[in-house]
């Protein structure tokens, strides 16, 4: 079976693992198009790499660079946000893997659901910020949606023992990040550089501080519900510092199916890009002598408060999702910045939620909205 493969954010961690995993795969799987935001520079070294017919770069001036530096090659290029759209739109793309960072993936995501690709998602975003909207459409287009990220991919791998109905639980897992068994009191000063600092994941500023804050976690239940077609109240979030187990699916007979794997983000990708077969690739093999033990832990609330303000987000629906994603991206955005302390990004968050009239959501337009309110309100709570 021959794949013409389009990555949309290239130039990131998934999207260099992608490039990695699709050239060993071997000549049926086709890169026809790349993207990237700024870093157009390593973007053209892909290029001349790979030979795309098809690159975007989504911001304006950034374009124009990579085009000078393309001077000569067989290639379309693409530029602004709306140049993601037109790249999944290209001849010979049947597969997009979206790994772009924020809102900003979601007009891709899905126009590529509406034109009926199969849509891997690495990024949160799209399945939470319009987890609804994207299924539905996916479902009336006939487009797969197939998870990247390494705790659904588990989830998907593990319920292909059983059917929806039968599932009773599903098991999402978490590291704990840099801050596991970590008290209020303790975080009230941690630095930037503390909470950048991942014990086991290799991976952008952004989802570092998503990880230490457990936002993360908050954002794979609400994705988890409209991946799997469960309710959230079927969701619950274990820590296991080993991050050997990616996460497990509990059926009604009491089986607990997990999924395994070295902390290696090959294995998701691959998968995703070859399911329903499995092949031979280049993720590192476990072996489950040297590692030992594997711990599992509930989860403190109370300090990480990004856990129960996912389920009310979850349960409000609408809106709820798109602002509750948005505060926090512009709340880590501040702390990044050394502009707030670190328990002021979920109190910036909650806050927000507050302040928010939960609206349905039946439009791309309206959630984007949402996605607009919600960072202009955290500035403002800033005097910004």
């Amino acid at each position: 079976m021959s794949r013409g493969i389009a990555i949309l954010g290239s130039t990131g961690s998934i999207g260099r693992n992608a490039l990695r995993v699709i050239e060993a795969l071997g000549p049926d799987y086709r890169i026809v198009g790349l993207s990237a935001h700024t870093n157009v520079e390593l973007l053209a070294e892909q290029v001349r790499r790979y030979e795309p017919k098809l690159a975007a770069v989504t911001d304006g001036p950034h374009a124009e660079r990579f085009r000078a530096l393309m001077n000569g090659q067989n290639l379309a290029v693409l530029s602004g946000p709306a140049g993601l759209t037109e790249l999944i739109r290209g001849d010979g793309v049947d597969t997009v893997l979206t790994a772009v960072v924020g809102a900003a993936g979601l007009p891709s995501a899905l126009a590529a659901a509406k034109a009926g690709k199969r849509l891997a998602i690495a990024n949160k975003e799209p399945l939470v910020i319009a987890g609804e909207l994207l299924t539905r459409t996916a479902r009336e287009h006939g487009s797969a949606l197939l998870p990247v990220d390494s705790e659904h991919s588990a989830v998907f791998q593990a319920m292909q023992s059983g059917s929806t109905r039968e599932v009773d639980r599903i098991l999402l897992t978490g590291s704990g990040g840099p801050f596991r068994g970590a008290t209020r009191e303790t975080l009230r000063n941690v630095t930037r550089e503390q909470a950048l600092s991942h014990p086991v994941w290799s991976m952008g500023p952004k989802i570092t501080i998503d990880s230490a804050t457990m936002m993360n976690k908050a954002l794979e239940v609400i994705e988890a519900q409209w991946l799997f077609g469960v309710p959230v109240d079927k969701i619950d979030v274990l820590i296991h510092p080993e991050s050997i187990v990616h996460s497990l699916v509990e059926f009604v007979d009491g089986s607990v199916v997990a999924q395994l794997g070295e902390p290696d983000m090959c294995l998701p990708i691959q998968y995703a890009l070859t399911y329903p077969q499995r092949v031979p690739g280049v993720a590192k093999r476990l072996r489950l002598e040297q590692i030992g033990r594997l711990r599992f832990e509930k989860p403190d609330p109370q300090t990480f408060r990004a856990l129960p303000l996912a389920y009310e987000v979850a349960r409000a629906g609408g809106t709820a999702p798109a602002v509750f994603n948005a505060a926090n991206e512009a709340a880590v955005e501040e702390f990044l910045a050394g502009r707030i302390q670190f328990l002021q990004i979920m109190d910036l968050v909650e806050n927000c939620l507050n302040r928010h009239s939960v609206r349905p959501a039946e439009s791309l337009e309206e959630l984007l909205e949402a996605d607009v309110w919600a960072r202009r309100e955290v500035r403002e709570m800033l005097g910004g």
